[in-house]
């Protein structure tokens, strides 16, 4: 059994026509399944959930403000010591 990596670094793209630098939030995983069957992963306000897959990291809830694309880039976090 591989070991499973317990944090990702997803990007948020910066708003449509505002120009600004897309934003990388830290996503940790969470003990609940989510829709496609996968672990679900939230960032430390619990207020961005995504399902993670490869490097897709699909939107599950996001506030508001967030992002407005239903699939985001996922990128593996090396173990903290």
């Amino acid at each position: 059994m591989r070991s499973l990596n317990r944090r990702y670094a997803v990007t948020l793209p910066g708003p449509i026509g505002a120009h600004r630098p897309p934003q990388v939030v830290v996503v940790r995983v969470t003990e609940v399944v989510g829709p496609g069957g996968s672990l679900v992963w939230e960032n430390a306000e619990g207020d961005l959930q995504v399902e993670i897959t490869g490097e897709v990291a699909t939107v599950l809830a996001a506030p508001a403000s967030g992002p407005q694309h239903p699939c985001l880039y996922a990128v593996p976090l090396p173990p903290r010591p």
